[in-house]
């Protein structure tokens, strides 16, 4: 298999049909760097406008309505020294009387040193002074482009992916999109340094990346909803509002996925998601929210 070396010199604040930039083979890796949220590379020069800009598309050889796009995170390595945050809380995140006490929100800066792998604010601030967190990569925005000929914007999300904000989808994370074009046409950027469940202060620390992934097709093998594997659970993703509509497409997944890929009855598959499903809030600050449904893999019957 290929790795390609991909620059981008177009970047899209949309995912859709658009025309590729690269074209690969199913099973070829990708190294490709990264925009901010604002359109800044790792220079900190201005080559696009936010939110998310995308890298891509990337067109896969093979893929048609009614497969997956299974994506690999290989690696995601920082390449500049400095990301940001909003400083308060989004007002969506509160009681609504609380809101008028927020402070102004305002631009912080964040240092990322790239040898010890933290992340800690650039201005410290009284009280968590000594607040130094590690490293901890993640895609905020990445996925295929969407049914029926749409363009959708990068500030939200649905069942092709885009911005999920999910802070579990970082390196040695496979996830699936269903593909709804030929050649699934594949977007990503919008990496985080690290960020908590729910994305509640409208960012995570915003900086850019190489990213590295591995794009393989599988065929005939339709699913509704973004799937995810990490080391030690199985995750299926929902992207809507209200939140307990994204938790409904969530957990549907899941249990289809538990009956198809593991021969569970639809009974079995209750009993085993009533007692051991976990539930994470991917982000609750865009237009749709994000909810992954998590199953530890210690609980699955062997396949």
């Amino acid at each position: 298999m290929t790795t390609h070396d991909f620059v981008a010199t177009a970047f899209y604040n949309v995912l859709g049909t658009l025309p590729p930039a690269l074209t690969i083979t199913s099973g070829d890796t990708v190294v490709t760097r990264t925009l901010d949220a604002w359109g800044y590379d790792e220079n900190e020069v201005q080559r696009a406008h936010g939110p998310n800009p995308m890298n891509g598309p990337i067109f896969v050889e093979g893929a048609e309505p009614g497969d997956s796009l299974k994506v690999e995170i290989l690696d995601m390595k920082p390449t500049r020294d400095m990301g940001f945050t909003r400083s308060v809380l989004a007002a969506n995140v509160i009681d609504p009387e609380a809101v008028r006490d927020l402070p102004r929100s305002e631009k912080t800066l964040w240092h990322i040193d790239r040898h010890a792998m933290t992340v800690q604010l650039k201005e410290p601030v009284a009280g968590i002074e000594n607040m130094l967190l590690p490293l901890s990569p993640m895609i905020g925005c990445f996925g295929v482009a969407p049914n029926y000929g749409q363009a959708i914007s990068t500030a939200t999300s649905g069942a092709y992916g885009g911005n999920m904000d999910y802070r579990l989808l970082g390196p040695g994370a496979t996830i699936w999109f269903p593909v709804s074009v030929s050649g699934a046409l594949f977007f990503l950027g919008d990496c985080h340094a690290v960020q908590g469940d729910g994305e509640i202060v409208g960012t995570g620390v915003e900086t850019t990346f190489e990213v590295t992934v591995r794009l393989t097709v599988e065929k005939a093998r339709p699913i509704s909803w973004p799937r995810a594997k990490i080391a030690d659970d199985i995750i299926t993703i929902g992207n809507a509002r209200p939140l307990d509509q994204a938790l409904q497409h969530a957990t549907t997944e899941m249990l289809n996925l538990l009956v198809a890929d593991y021969g569970l009855s639809k009974v079995a598959a209750s009993h085993l998601l009533g007692q051991v499903v976990r539930y994470d809030i991917g982000n609750v600050f865009d237009p749709a929210y994000t909810v992954a449904c998590r199953i530890a893999k210690k609980w699955l019957p062997a396949r």
